[in-house]
C-alpha cells in the first residue's frame, strides 16, 4: 500500500498549519481522536497543546518524534512496532510539551487521542529561534521540525 492509497481509503485531508494529512475519528465532551499520516518531506511541526495526547502507531514506517519538555529536557522517542529496536507503539505527550514528528520511511499512519478533547485555542505552533534558544541541546534538530 502507498501513502496515497491510505489517504484515499481513509478520506484524509491536508492539515496546513501543522503538516501531514488527517481525519477526525471521534470527538465528544470527554476527548477526541484523529488519524494522522506523514509522508517523506512532510512533518508534524513543533507545537504544544493544553491537554495530554497519546500517539499510537497503526501502520507503515516508524515515526521519529521530538519532545521538548517545559523543564528543559528533550526526548526523541520512535513510534513503531519494532519493540526490540526500542520503538514503542504508543507515546504519551504531556500537556505543554513541544512536540514534532516525521516519518522514518515511505509513510506512517498514526493516531492521536486527547482528553479533554482538542481545542483550537489550546494549540500553539513553535518558532525556531525561540525554541533553539530555550533548548540548546536540541538546536540541531529543531530546524527540521518548524515551518518558518
Amino acid at each position: 500500500m502507498t501513502g496515497a492509497e491510505v489517504v484515499a481509503l481513509l478520506g484524509l485531508l491536508p492539515l496546513p498549519e501543522e503538516g501531514g494529512m488527517w481525519a477526525r475519528t471521534w470527538q465528544d465532551e470527554h476527548g477526541s481522536g484523529i488519524y494522522y499520516l506523514l509522508q517523506p518531506g512532510d512533518f508534524s511541526a513543533l507545537h504544544r497543546l493544553d491537554a495530554a495526547e497519546l500517539w499510537h502507531h497503526y501502520a507503515g514506517d516508524p515515526v521519529e518524534m521530538l519532545l521538548l519538555e517545559p523543564e528543559g529536557g528533550m526526548q526523541a522517542p520512535v513510534l513503531g512496532d519494532d519493540l526490540a529496536a526500542g520503538e514503542r507503539p504508543c507515546v504519551a505527550v504531556r500537556a505543554g510539551v513541544w512536540m514534532g514528528a516525521r516519518t522514518a520511511g515511505a509513510w506512517s499512519l498514526v493516531g492521536a487521542t486527547m482528553a479533554p478533547p482538542y481545542r483550537e485555542e489550546g494549540f500553539e505552533l513553535g518558532e525556531a529561534v525561540e525554541l533553539m534558544g530555550r533548548y540548546p541541546a536540541a538546536a540541531d534538530r529543531i530546524p527540521g521540525y518548524v515551518r518558518e
